[in-house]
């Protein structure tokens, strides 16, 4: 599966998080009071993106990733809710690229990062050999986890879609957002972070869609090699 960067104008609601987050750097660069009221506003990792994302084990996982556990609020519409209506007005189309479930910052807004989560519509399952960077895992029809991204791809019958019989084949992406750079510290660790989050909000979508069996995902990430 290919994780293709969209060029599609940015949603409202992700322009709002960037200038929330803009303005909350603001506030906390001033010290007294204003920093524990502005430390009252932060989220833990199971409060992202709607509150129903995020896993206890992906919050930790995100720590591994961003080593911060508090991270900045996120858009009201930044949910997987969102995403899943708009998945099934999509369907049974292919998206061609990918749109944003939410963006995730750290709390002391750490300059030129972010975590995107996407959703995508591909045509068919997943075919080709993936890049060398990547290990393939054993969820759904193709994990694959790198030390700066992973993508989990599922395939979703539901009563939701208007032809419920076939099946859908979501992909979910996590994705270090920011300017490239080399990754750095325990690989294999920042892989297992990667492809446990990305496990927890394809899950969340799954149940969010009613997928019949949560669409072939386990109830845990599988973290060892396929």
């Amino acid at each position: 599966m290919r994780i293709v960067i969209n060029r599609r104008p940015v949603r409202v609601g992700l322009l709002t998080t960037a200038v929330a987050s803009l303005l909350y750097l603001g506030a906390t660069g001033c010290g007294g009071d204003g920093d524990e009221e502005a430390a009252d506003k932060t989220l833990a990792g199971t409060q992202l993106c709607g509150g129903d994302a995020v896993s206890a084990q992906a919050s930790k996982a995100l720590k591994v990733i961003t080593g911060s556990s508090r991270f900045g609020t996120t858009a009201e519409k930044s949910t997987v809710s969102r995403a899943a209506t708009d998945l099934v007005e999509a369907f049974p189309g292919t998206t061609g690229g990918r749109d944003d479930i939410c963006r995730i910052y750290t709390a002391d807004g750490t300059p030129d990062f972010a975590i995107r989560v996407t959703w995508g519509l591909d045509d068919g399952p997943p075919t080709g050999t993936p890049a060398p960077d990547f290990t393939v895992l054993d969820m759904g029809e193709r994990t694959l986890a790198a030390a700066d991204r992973a993508s989990v791809q599922f395939a979703c019958r539901s009563d939701r879609f208007r032809i419920p019989t076939n099946a859908a084949h979501v992909a979910i992406g996590v994705e270090h957002w920011g300017m490239p750079t080399e990754p750095e510290g325990d690989i294999k660790a920042l892989k297992d972070a990667y492809a446990t989050v990305a496990h927890s909000f394809s899950l969340a979508m799954a149940k969010e869609l009613r997928c019949e069996k949560n669409g072939g995902l386990p109830a845990k990430p599988v973290l060892d090699p396929a």
